[in-house]
C-alpha cells in the first residue's frame, strides 16, 4: 500500500477493529474510500435512526443485493438490537416480515418498496414521515443508498464470504443465483 492507503487503513481500523469486507476493495481508490467511509460511519453510527432500525435497513439492503458477506456480518447484531429472528428468517427467504411495533412495520415497508418498487406509494410516505419525520427520512435513505453501495462492491469483486458462517440466502450459492432447494440433497 502506499502511504494514503495506509493512513486511510489505519483509520478504517482503529474505527471499526480491522480492515474488512469492502474497504480492502475500496482502498484501491483511496478518494473513494475516504468518503465511502465516512458515509458508512454515519449510516451505520451516527444518523438519527435508532440502531436496531439501521441495522434492518443494512439487512433489507444486503438481501436485496444477495450481499451474502455484509448479511453475515450483521445479522446477529440486527437481532441483538431488538429484530425479530422470524422477521430476519421471512427477509432471507424474501417473505413479508413482520415487525413488533408500528413504527418499526412502517420503517420495514418504506424500505421494502423503495427497494423492490424504486418508488414509495403516498400511504407509505405518509405512515413513515409520521413516525421518522423528514430527517429519519432522509437518513433512512442514505443509510439504504450506502448500504446498496456496499452490496454491489462485495458482489462485483466477490469479497470471500466468512469462513465459518452458512450461506444465508436459500437461492444464492457463491455469486450465483440457483433453484432454492437445488443443492440440497432430495430426500
Amino acid at each position: 500500500m502506499n502511504p494514503r492507503q495506509q493512513e486511510l487503513a489505519a483509520r478504517i481500523a482503529g474505527r471499526r477493529g480491522a480492515v474488512r469486507g469492502p474497504f480492502r476493495v475500496w482502498l484501491h481508490s483511496p478518494e473513494m474510500c475516504e468518503r465511502a467511509e465516512s458515509l458508512g460511519a454515519f449510516a451505520r453510527f451516527d444518523c438519527g435512526l435508532p440502531e436496531h432500525l439501521r441495522e434492518l435497513a443494512l439487512l433489507m439492503a444486503a438481501r436485496n443485493w444477495d450481499a451474502q458477506y455484509s448479511w453475515n456480518a450483521h445479522v446477529r447484531q440486527a437481532i441483538e438490537a431488538g429484530i425479530p429472528e422470524a422477521a430476519v428468517k421471512a427477509i432471507a427467504e424474501k417473505r413479508e416480515a413482520v415487525l413488533d411495533t408500528e413504527p418499526d412495520q412502517a420503517f420495514y415497508q418504506f424500505c421494502r418498496e423503495i427497494l423492490d418498487e424504486h418508488f414509495v406509494s403516498d400511504e407509505t410516505f405518509a405512515r413513515a414521515l409520521d413516525h421518522f419525520g423528514a430527517k429519519g427520512l432522509v437518513d433512512t435513505i442514505g443509510a439504504l443508498g450506502n448500504f446498496t453501495m456496499l452490496g454491489m462492491c462485495l458482489n462485483t469483486f466477490q469479497v470471500d464470504l466468512q469462513a465459518d458462517r452458512e450461506p444465508p440466502f436459500p437461492d444464492i450459492r457463491g455469486y450465483e443465483r440457483v433453484a432454492p432447494g437445488a443443492d440440497r440433497p432430495r430426500p
